[in-house]
């Protein structure tokens, strides 16, 4: 009867501590598993803040081009301006030629009239000469005069007529000349006027040319630096879940220690009130002797999960149960109908399963462990990831787009307790849940993704 009374007491002090320090499958040999993926990770989060650090650099690089590159289009700016001021004040003067040129239009039309008088005069005159005989006419005037005196002023009056008339020619030859050599000169004018303003018209082509091609260069190296920035942002949300990580197993090696520290001292405090009771026993009755058994069992006590409807708000019409804890190592993280499973969605692969539910839908846990991250993702949005260690393997499960979440990084969970409630936070359509069972860490290329369908019912 001292036996059985010691052995159950010896077991009841060591599940009772197993269920309030142990996560599920944790044991001595399972430490030394978690130290060698906690050094793994050390190690991958070295690579990844290498890759931060590289990624700086070449935003560092990529921003400098740009910096160039802004220098040679503000250039190029200030000679399209200068190109196309030119262009306008060549215009202009083309405008003024053009004016000057309408002018010389109306004067030498003037010098046509003018060259036609002459012309009607000059043809006047030579009607005159062939129909008087030519030279005889003057000849007969001069003869024809009445005396001396006549003689003289008539003479004086031929020789004025003739002069007239060389003059005429004279003037008609210099008008003529004018004429041709402003033409000449005015359309020199606009010719150089025109060859200019195409020069400056094929240069601001060539500019223009040039800023667009710069322009492209800068919109390629924005796109470089806005795809860089993005990589460095994966790199540094998956730096922040490695440490998240590093940060649970090492709490998860922490309570195994502690579990097996307070096993230990709980065995010895076993064997001594069992010994110190044998020897009570003994001494009372001298002739019955039971051997005592020190060693503790090795069975475990399940662990409290708490009641199915862990965290649920008061019921109401739109409100949803938590689903009931099933047995085994997963449970069911909440109700709702299956509307997408892992595998190739959308020309991506889809790391998990959807179940969506209207109205207000909670979300537990699927099992056993401790907060790794509860945070908004721009594409999970409010999501919150577990890592579990079961049998000694390394699990991960992730809880996205929740409306909200009740439960921080670092918090040990029991299977079937409320998380949050599900959503249609982050890059989804629709409120649903998407989960996530990876077995070992989760990563950025979510390659330790397994399907949830495996190890929960649906």
């Amino acid at each position: 009867m001292l036996k059985k009374k010691l052995i159950v007491l010896n077991t009841t002090i060591m599940l009772g501590l197993s269920s309030v320090f142990a996560i599920p499958g944790v044991n001595a040999e399972s430490v030394q598993d978690m130290r060698e993926k906690k050094d793994a990770i050390q190690e991958k989060r070295s690579g990844v803040q290498s890759g931060i650090h590289n990624a700086e650099k070449e935003i560092e690089t990529l921003q400098g081009q740009q910096e160039s590159l802004e220098d040679q289009i503000s250039r190029i700016e200030m000679a399209i301006n200068d190109s196309v001021q030119k262009i306008q004040e060549k215009n202009i003067q083309i405008k003024e030629t053009q004016a000057e040129i309408s002018q010389l239009e109306k004067e030498i039309a003037i010098l046509k009239e003018r060259i036609k008088k002459r012309n009607e005069l000059l043809k006047e005159r030579a009607v005159s000469f062939q129909e008087s005989g030519g030279d005889v006419s003057y000849l007969e005037v001069l003869l024809d005069s009445k005396g001396f005196g006549d003689f003289v002023g008539r003479v004086n009056a031929v020789a004025t007529i003739v002069e007239a008339d060389q003059e005429i020619l004279k003037q008609h030859e210099l008008d003529k000349k004018e004429l041709e050599e402003k033409q000449t000169a005015v359309e020199k004018k606009l010719a150089d006027l025109q060859n200019m303003l195409a020069e400056l018209e094929e240069m601001k082509s060539q500019l223009t040319e040039q800023k667009q091609q710069k322009d492209a260069l800068m919109a390629k190296l924005e796109a470089e630096e806005a795809h860089t920035h993005n990589e460095k942002m994966s790199l540094e949300e998956e730096e922040e879940t490695l440490a998240a990580q590093e940060a649970t197993i090492q709490k998860a090696i922490e309570l195994e220690q502690k579990r097996q520290a307070e096993l230990e001292a709980a065995r010895k405090r076993a064997a001594a009130e069992a010994k110190e009771r044998a020897r009570e026993a003994k001494a009372k009755a001298p002739v019955i002797e039971a051997p005592i058994n020190n060693q503790s069992s090795s069975t475990k006590a399940p662990v409290d999960n708490q009641s199915s409807n862990a965290g649920e708000s008061s019921p109401s019409e739109n409100t949803s149960a938590a689903p009931a804890v099933s047995s085994g190592n997963f449970t069911k993280p909440t109700q709702g109908v299956l509307t997408s499973q892992l595998g190739s969605r959308w020309n991506k692969f889809h790391a998990g399963i959807d179940i969506a539910k209207s109205g207000t839908v909670p979300v537990v846990a699927a099992a056993d462990g401790v907060v790794m991250r509860a945070y908004q993702s721009s594409s999970y949005g409010n999501c919150v990831m577990i890592t579990h260690s079961i049998d000694g393997q390394l699990y991960t499960t992730v809880y996205a787009h929740l409306r909200s979440y009740n439960v921080s990084t670092g918090q040990v969970i029991a299977k079937g307790q409320q998380l949050g409630y599900m959503g249609n936070t982050g890059n989804s359509f629709g409120q649903h849940l998407h989960f996530e069972l990876h077995k070992g860490p989760w990563n950025v290329s979510k390659t330790n993704a397994a399907n949830p369908l495996n190890y929960i019912s649906m």
